[in-house]
């Protein structure tokens, strides 16, 4: 039996993820399957990838053939370059031992480099806050200052209106007008 490691659609729609499975190469790409192997989830970021990883390279020294975005997360997940060091081993090429090690720093230098790239998203992430409430700083001491200008000017009219009639009321003219009416 030709057996393919797939993806399996699950979710809603536009709203994908997807189960990594083992299926006959003749059944339906949601249908029956033999083994699920995973999960691969595109809609967060990174990607989430959980992969049982020794059950994937049992299926693949056994044959099973991956699409070609099941090649690309057992890839990513380094299942392929475990199956191209044991089969170097196997040969005598290497030793087991020291296919491990490869494999080890691998991994090492895999991690480092994501380990990297969170740091450096983080720091972006912070940075971008940093200069958001910077700008809202800024933004709330222009807006401060216009309403201080309001109520500066609000309160110089005020004064001017309750001097104003005081002022015409204790004229002589203010008093002597009402009675020639």
């Amino acid at each position: 039996m030709a057996t393919k490691i797939r993806l399996q659609r699950h979710g809603r729609k536009g709203y994908a993820f997807y189960h990594i499975v083992i299926a006959d190469s003749r059944a339906p790409r949601d249908g029956k399957f033999i083994e699920r192997i995973g999960s691969y989830n595109p809609n967060t970021d990174p990607a989430t990838i959980d992969l049982n990883f020794d059950r994937a390279l049992y299926w693949l020294q056994v044959g099973a053939q991956p699409t070609d975005t099941t090649r690309n997360i057992l890839s990513a997940q380094g299942v392929l370059l475990k199956k191209h060091l044991l089969e170097g081993a196997k040969k005598g090429a290497f030793s087991e031992i020291d296919a491990e090690n490869k494999f080890e720093a691998w991994i090492n230098s895999k991690n480092a480099k994501l380990q990297a790239v969170q740091s450096k998203n983080s720091e972006a992430v912070r940075a971008a806050a940093k200069a958001k409430l910077e700008a809202e700083k800024a933004a709330n001491k222009a807006k401060a200052a216009v309403v201080a200008k309001k109520r500066a000017a609000a309160n110089a009219a005020a004064a001017e209106a309750v001097a104003e009639p005081v002022a015409e009321a204790e004229t002589p003219e203010a008093l002597v007008a009402p009675a020639e009416s």
